[in-house]
């Protein structure tokens, strides 16, 4: 607050007190017609430490920009035709309820959504909707690991990453620190293209191998030795998996539920006020 004020002296110091025509305790630093730009309004605008010079150019460039546009308010409102004024007072008043109405529905709303959904409820979504989930692209599970070239354990790594079994499992997994990156997690479905973003040696040429299901693939780059183990693959068109695709279900089923909440709101709304004689209609 302090770098604050001594931009706004530097600013105004040959301004006399009695140009201000104070309406309320604030502090004005700038005034267009009846309209005043107060101190309030442009704290915050220099960062704490900044150099002096920058702050004022940073509140000199605040203040014209507010000027200009309420001198072009100003403008419009003498020289616009009364009608586009009325038709704009109108869209500002429209935009005002829409505002205030949605934030207010949404509030009731995400007060009283229940956003739990079962398998079942899932399924029905899923299999009535069939066409909308067809892939773009092609889905993968698999795992892989990525060592240093002539590791010692290389060899043992390679083949109980292939074999894979409960004790393979967790002997990769305690010596994982030796790894640059991995992932053990077969289980999930993975898009194809995050896979070749994420390991860099994987290009045009030998992504074909990344999309054979059960496939066994190693590749080397100058420093490094990528293992990657296919388990499964979907192909572009295909239908994703229920599991793939569950966050959107639930998203479709809440949203459906908020469009329903909604509209139940506004009915009991203007029924009670109705009840209530907060609303009538007049014959």
């Amino acid at each position: 607050m302090k770098k604050l004020s001594v931009v706004i002296i530097s600013l105004f110091c040959l301004a006399s007190c009695d140009f201000f025509k104070e309406s309320d305790d604030r502090i004005p630093v700038a005034r267009v017609g009846d309209v005043y730009l107060y101190e309030d309004d442009i704290e915050g605008l220099v960062i704490e430490g900044a150099p002096a010079q920058d702050s004022t150019q940073i509140v000199t460039s605040f203040i014209n920009r507010w000027a200009t546009q309420q001198l072009l308010l100003d403008g419009a409102e003498r020289n616009l035709p009364e009608s586009k004024q009325t038709d704009f007072n109108k869209l500002v008043d429209q935009y005002k309820n829409d505002l205030y109405t949605k934030a207010y529905l949404e509030a009731l709303v995400n007060k009283s959504i229940d956003t739990v959904m079962d398998e079942a409820q899932a399924k029905t979504v899923y299999e009535a909707n069939q066409e909308s989930f067809k892939l773009n692209e092609e889905l993968v599970k698999f795992r892989y690991i990525t060592i240093p070239q002539n590791a010692i354990n290389e060899d043992e790594i390679r083949t109980r990453f292939k074999r894979f079994d409960a004790d393979d499992k967790r002997y990769l997994d305690s010596i994982s620190v030796q790894f640059k990156t991995y992932s053990l997690n077969d289980s999930i479905w993975v898009k194809a293209s995050q896979i070749t973003e994420k390991i860099s040696v994987l290009n045009s040429e030998n992504k074909k191998e990344l999309l054979k299901k059960s496939n066994f693939v190693q590749l080397k780059d100058s420093l490094d030795l990528y293992l990657m183990q296919i388990k499964d693959v979907l192909s572009q068109n295909d239908l994703a998996p229920l599991e793939y695709v569950m966050p959107t279900i639930k998203q479709i089923v809440i949203n459906k539920r908020k469009l329903e909440l909604i509209k139940q709101l506004e009915k009991d709304i203007t029924k009670d006020a109705i009840k209530n004689k907060q609303f009538e209609i007049y014959n």
